[in-house]
């Protein structure tokens, strides 16, 4: 039996194209012009998809979708957007939309929403007390819900790629920087292939010792070297029928690379310390924050292993070519801190939005992530989260930028010298003049605090002390 839909908006002609292309594609399809039609009709038959324009002549999609919900709180409820309007998209998801569509409308991408929506499981959802306040709870847009797929141009082009490769046994390299979510994307691809079900392994290979590599991806049997009071199981035997991730793998050693290759290549390895040879049947994804061909032609990487893992590549984009989705995921760890904390704030106010947009996020997401949950922490429930509870170096982004292009400024020439300012004592000058050296390296490292600490020959603790230092005369 054919799923039945239920299209409501103003626009007639729309509503034609999209019920022809739907029915075609074996689904049974009603319309209506009008937000009270629409709720009517809902009324009086069942429908197992409601698709919705948020703007329509007589009503908001909102009070559509709260009237719908009254009716059936498991209504899936797709709402159709204008490409401005993902902060209003974000919204209606958490009045317990189930996804939205943006205009222009693409067939493809309006059928492949449909079928997932179709197909899912209900969400889940309760009504609040006698004022009909819907709440949705634990509504994941993908996977688990520590994390959710974006809209943007640079997104979409990401999970294509993902897609294309989930389905193979093909060893990839992920690229990116730091906090791109490299990890999460990797389960992402386990979780899609054929080996979901399976072990997923994760293992950051900058951590470790050029003695403990060996021991953490083939384990080691009791006596192989002093500490080794019993036997353990490595890394390629705890994912063994599922999926080894390594993390920042261009930081093995030569001799650790040499034997990884081996494995590789044989499917066998042995425990250090060990005799016994051991089968293993894992797919291996990597990830590096440095190219791994420039890391071969300098003599960092075995070519060899490099080649052995480079079946498939993909490049994480960072947050920065992620515009169109900082507000989505401003909404999304809001949802996740309050939940955390068992605190509900009332959003955020329109210049902390701006912030967020006008931000560079060296951090990416993982900094993104932080700098929500430190805010949500610094404001009162009940109340909008302001500049105030936002880290200073994101506040102050713009004069950071001042600062460095007015770097060429800083040297003094003989004029400048001759005339102080009687007010401007030395240790002021010498204050504000390291200030304006910090915050310009701070700028031409994207913030990379440990970066600017190596170009400014100061370690991170000294730098912070600074960075705080100069918060605190502010």
């Amino acid at each position: 039996m054919s799923k039945k839909i239920l299209i409501i908006d103003d626009d007639m002609d729309l509503c034609t194209l999209l019920g022809k292309f739907l029915s075609k594609n074996g689904y049974e399809v009603d319309m209506a012009y009008s937000g009270n039609k629409g709720i009517t009709k809902f009324t009086e038959y069942k429908f197992d998809l409601v698709i919705c324009d948020y703007r329509l002549g007589d009503m908001e999609g909102i009070n559509v979708l709260t009237a719908l919900r009254k009716e059936n709180s498991a209504v899936k409820v797709l709402m159709i957007t204008g490409y401005s309007d993902i902060k209003t998209a974000v919204e209606v998801i958490k009045m317990g939309a189930y996804d939205y569509i943006v205009k222009p409308l693409i067939p493809d991408e309006v059928l492949s929403v449909v079928n997932k929506a179709i197909h899912a499981a209900a969400p889940a959802a309760t009504i609040e007390g006698g004022l009909g306040k819907i709440k949705t709870v634990s509504k994941p847009t993908f996977g688990d819900d520590q994390f959710m797929i974006g809209k943007a141009p640079a997104t979409k082009a990401l999970y294509d790629q993902i897609d294309i490769v989930s389905a193979t046994n093909y060893s990839i390299i992920l690229y990116g920087e730091s906090g791109t979510g490299k990890e999460v994307i990797a389960k992402t691809i386990h979780d899609r292939s054929n080996r979901k079900g399976k072990p997923f392994v994760a293992m950051d290979c900058g951590t470790l010792s050029k003695e403990l590599a060996g021991s953490e991806l083939f384990g080691h049997v009791k006596g192989a070297f002093t500490g080794a009071l019993q036997d353990k199981e490595g890394h390629f035997e705890l994912a063994n029928g599922g999926t080894l991730f390594l993390d920042e793998v261009g930081n093995l050693s030569l001799d650790v690379q040499a034997t990884l290759l081996r494995v590789i290549q044989e499917r066998k390895f042995k425990r250090v310390g060990g005799n016994k040879e051991m089968n293993t049947d894992v797919r291996i994804i990597v990830a590096s924050n440095e190219n791994l061909q420039d890391a071969y032609r300098k003599g960092k990487f075995r070519e060899d292993l490099y080649h052995r893992f480079n079946e498939f590549s993909i490049n994480l984009p960072p947050v920065r070519q992620r515009k169109d989705d900082i507000l989505a995921f401003a909404e999304f760890f809001l949802e996740k801190t309050s939940s955390e904390l068992d605190k509900e704030v009332a959003g955020f106010e329109e210049n902390v939005l701006q912030t967020f947009l006008d931000y560079s996020w060296p951090g990416n997401l993982r900094e993104f992530r932080n700098v929500v949950r430190r805010a949500v922490l610094l404001t009162s429930a009940g109340e909008k989260i302001s500049a105030a509870s936002l880290p200073w170096e994101i506040t102050n982004a713009n004069a950071l930028s001042a600062a460095a292009n007015q770097e060429k400024t800083l040297s003094i020439t003989p004029n400048q010298m001759a005339a102080p300012k009687k007010e401007l004592d030395l240790k002021d000058a010498a204050s504000r003049a390291e200030y304006e050296t910090i915050m310009a390296v701070l700028q031409q490292v994207n913030f990379n605090k440990k970066k600017a600490a190596e170009m400014l020959n100061i370690d991170r603790k000294t730098l912070y002390n600074k960075i705080k230092n100069f918060q605190d005369q502010e």
